[in-house]
């Protein structure tokens, strides 16, 4: 780890050199490049640097304790090492998270889709109620949530719903949410009072820009037809409804929600580009790490993930047995409380694989 820290210095002084040279500050782009770098790399060189000055007291305070026979004297030398190698011991774990290699989506935009699964009208009401959910907690970070396509119920449930989340750190903060939500409730249905079990599937996408994904418009297929709502009764009387089809994935995007034709194609490729990527990311994942143990489960969308359980205000994560009795506080958008957690267990996991 030491070596690595000091090869990560010696760039650091690299590029403090580049960015006085004129060339370089006579080129914005490449000013920009070695700027973004050097940013990056001086929380961790700060740090190493700060160590390395307690490690010359800590030598320092041996010599003097070698030489002093003051019994006082050398008692307060031993409290004053005792207090360096606490403060060492606490940066050199800072520096091990900050040597954790840094998902590169982290800082994207999120494609969240919710899609109910096993419970029908039930399901689609909880799919709903995720959908506030997130969308509180989108309002409570400063992050703007846009809406790219939905397909109600009528009963104020969806069967899917769609939408961009845009801020800083949005994918950092929500990627551990995909897989299945289980819902346990007496539906407002139910005459005898018995608790029904649902499920809703969540996915969290990072958005992909367009040189993450090369799509060849010829492979492509682009229809159009008219939105249709709850009962398939007709939304619009135009054609401005689009299902874009990428045939070698066979991946299919529609989206509906726009009156204009233009917007929902542009709303359709942003999620099918960020579908691509996804797919991409997880054959690359599965062929590097088949046997490997992955951050805080699988992230398969198939895996039940968590509970809430309505008759004991209950909210367990199964990934790393957190059990909260604040569901109504979670549903409202105080997810903090579960995700810390989670990221957490994910650091130190990366920690402990590092070692």
């Amino acid at each position: 780890m030491f070596d690595r820290l000091a090869a990560l210095e010696e760039r650091h002084q690299e590029l403090e050199a580049l960015l006085s040279r004129q060339d370089i500050l006579g080129n914005p782009d490449e000013y920009r490049k070695i700027a973004k770098e050097h940013a990056e790399l001086s929380p961790v060189v700060d740090t190493w640097r700060r160590y390395r000055k307690l490690e010359e007291r800590l030598r320092e305070n041996q010599e003097l304790l070698r030489l002093e026979d003051d019994p006082e004297m050398r008692e307060f030398i031993r409290e004053d090492m005792a207090q360096l190698r606490e403060e060492m011991e606490s940066l050199e774990l800072d520096l091990k998270k900050m040597l954790v290699p840094k998902d590169p989506n982290d800082e994207k935009n999120v494609i969240l889709e919710i899609r109910a699964g096993t419970g029908g009208d039930e399901a689609a009401l909880f799919a709903a109620d995720l959908f506030r959910m997130y969308s509180r907690y989108a309002e409570s970070q400063g992050w703007k949530i846009e809406l790219l396509d939905s397909h109600p119920t009528g009963i104020g449930g969806f069967k899917e719903v769609i939408a961009a989340i845009n801020g800083k750190g949005a994918y950092s903060r929500l990627k551990f949410e995909s897989g299945v939500h289980r819902v346990q409730r007496v539906p407002e249905t139910e005459s005898q009072g018995r608790i029904h079990t649902s499920a809703v599937t969540v996915a969290v996408l990072p958005e992909a820009e367009e040189v993450d994904v090369d799509i060849d418009p010829n492979d492509l297929r682009v229809d159009v037809f008219r939105s249709s709502g709850p009962g398939g009764q007709s939304v619009n009387t135009t054609d401005s409804a689009v299902r874009i089809t990428h045939l070698p994935t066979g991946l299919v995007v529609t989206c509906q929600d726009e009156k204009s034709q233009h917007k929902n194609k542009a709303k359709a490729m942003k999620v099918l580009r960020a579908r691509l990527l996804d797919k991409i990311r997880s054959e690359q994942e599965a062929k590097i790490a088949q046997n490997r143990r992955s951050q805080v489960g699988s992230g398969d969308r198939s895996e039940r993930i968590r509970t809430y359980n309505f008759p004991q205000n209950r909210v367990t994560d199964h990934r790393i047995n957190l059990t909260l009795y604040k569901l109504e506080e979670i549903l409202q958008g105080a997810l903090d409380q579960v995700i810390d957690p989670l990221v957490a267990t994910a650091q130190a996991e990366a920690l402990q694989e590092g070692t």
